[in-house]
């Protein structure tokens, strides 16, 4: 059987009417791939291979939404609230998607990037002044010496 146009399977453990359906990609002279698809009317490799970008594709975009904005942190118990956090934090991931792509370096360079600013400028003049303890000073001294380290690199 040629599995170039698919085989029908069923995989172990998968409920009785449940099947699948299987493709074999040639990648390479040296490499096969595998497309898997539960679209039994699918008969082409090349339709389930661009499904698979495409969920792939969203896959990321969920993984990097959830790392980079923290979108699930959103404590909110109103919908409202929620839709406004949610919304927010797609808009962030638009531009740092976006100036990453423009610096041609990843969104989590661009974020590290854009804490350390903050922290460098806070630590030049900070934007709460306080009267603190030794502990407190000690932190301070910490912290300064830390920002030393940041400048030099």
């Amino acid at each position: 059987m040629d599995l170039r146009l698919g085989k029908t399977i069923k995989i172990k453990g998968f409920p009785k009417d449940q099947k699948v359906k299987l493709f074999q990609v040639v990648a390479s002279d040296s490499r096969t791939d595998w497309a898997i698809t539960n679209d039994l009317s699918q008969n082409s490799p090349g339709d389930t291979q661009k499904a698979c970008a495409i969920r792939w594709e969203i896959e990321q975009f969920h993984g990097d939404l959830k790392q980079v904005t923290w979108v699930e942190k959103c404590q909110c118990r109103k919908a409202r609230v929620q839709r406004n956090h949610i919304a927010c934090a797609v808009l962030v991931w638009i531009k740092l998607t976006e100036l990453a792509r423009a610096s041609m370096i990843t969104i989590y360079r661009i974020k590290a990037g854009l804490f350390e600013q903050y922290l460098k400028q806070e630590l030049r003049s900070p934007s709460v002044k306080f009267s603190c303890s030794r502990s407190q000073a000690a932190w301070i001294f910490i912290m300064r010496k830390f920002y030393i380290v940041l400048r030099r690199s």
